[in-house]
């Protein structure tokens, strides 16, 4: 590669935002993120979740749609999630205004008189889009004080390929910025050491490894291709099916990894979101889906022991940077990471400017390491 083999940075650098750049945590506005899942929504209730360091409110109308609002109410800044859930009302606990719950705007200010020449339906408490998807209710952040898109793109969906499958979820959150969950999500050479394990992968396994990237839009895609010899649960299914294993493996901004296996009629599909909570704390919302024959209670205790070693690995590399050190990216084996942090940044000028955004990709790419 023409890269240099060395890069120092600082990941929340990398996507700074103007004017403020102090006060801006590096994340990606206008995305759809999860939420919550939907079995945590519960009907005429409400619940608090925590987004991009927004508070938002959740809950599901008398018709069980849901929605999502910003948690203040516009009149004295009380957390609407104190108050109550109506029909298609939400209530304020402290003086009785009334929100509809799909839009935001105020239908009822129990306060005023007959005199009063307030008009009620000008006042609108802070609302996001909001819809359910794969077992989740994902929520589209637009940066405050910003108003939405003309055109909101579709919710992303996991890619499902018959009729009748099985479907897993599986969550953790890490102690982390953002940037370091996904360049961590996308690290290829750490599985030989965090994830050692009698049915993936040991230390006596590494090997050499060549797999080829081309560009996709706002992310890149590892090509389909016969997964490694060194992973037992790819094998397993050739001999299933007696036919060839291909993967197929995208990143896309602003933080989702999917995953595509097929030999034959059988196919086994994930997706691995890494959604900022905070500067500090980011949450992996893990959903699987597939057709093959392996229960759902079988391949469960496996998927949640991989995502707590990466947890546990997570944890200890915050010990480290809680001192700010300088980091370096390699080639070949940090190169998926180099291309987010540019993706992150060319969109983000991309947006500042109104010029096309610039992908740091021009074509494909094969990119060589050791796992």
């Amino acid at each position: 590669m023409s890269e240099a083999t060395r890069t120092i940075l600082r990941p929340d650098a990398a996507a700074a935002r103007e004017p403020e750049p102090e006060a801006d945590p590096g994340f990606l506005w206008d995305f759809w993120y999860p939420a919550a899942r939907s079995t945590e929504i519960h009907p005429q209730k409400l619940t608090k979740a925590l987004l991009l360091e927004v508070p938002l409110v959740l809950g599901r109308t008398a018709e069980a749609k849901v929605f999502a609002m910003w948690d203040s109410c516009p009149h004295r800044g009380i957390p609407l999630s104190y108050g109550r859930v109506q029909g298609n009302v939400v209530e304020c606990c402290y003086h009785g205004w009334r929100f509809d719950a799909c839009s935001g705007q105020c239908v009822e200010i129990p306060s005023l008189t007959s005199q009063d020449k307030l008009k009620v339906e000008r006042i609108f408490a802070g609302h996001y889009p909001c819809e359910e998807r794969d077992g989740y209710v994902w929520v589209y952040m637009n940066a405050p004080g910003t108003g939405l898109p003309e055109r909101i793109p579709e919710v992303p969906a996991l890619n499902v390929f018959s009729d009748k499958y099985k479907i897993t979820h599986l969550s953790c959150e890490l102690p982390s910025h953002i940037d370091h969950g996904i360049i961590g999500l996308m690290d290829p050479a750490h599985g030989p050491f965090v994830h050692q394990s009698w049915f993936w992968r040991k230390r006596a396994s590494i090997h050499a490894k060549s797999k080829q990237f081309e560009p996709i839009p706002n992310g890149f895609r590892m090509s389909p291709h016969s997964p490694s010899t060194n992973s037992a649960p790819y094998q397993l299914l050739k001999k299933i099916t007696g036919e060839p294993v291909t993967t197929m493996i995208d990143f896309v901004l602003p933080n989702r990894r999917t995953e595509i296996d097929q030999s034959g009629k059988l196919w086994f599909s994930s997706r691995a979101t890494v959604t900022p909570v905070r500067r500090d704390l980011c949450r992996i919302d893990f959903v699987a889906a597939w057709n093959l024959p392996l229960p759902v209670f079988l391949f469960r205790p496996f998927a949640k022991k991989f995502l707590r070693q990466d947890q546990q690995t997570m944890i200890q590399q915050a010990e480290g940077l809680k001192h700010n050190p300088r980091l370096m990216l390699i080639d070949d084996a940090d190169c998926q990471a180099k291309w987010y942090f540019a993706l992150k940044a060319n969109l983000l000028e991309s947006r500042r400017t109104g010029a096309p955004m610039v992908h740091p990709m021009d074509g494909p790419v094969t990119l060589r390491w050791r796992s």
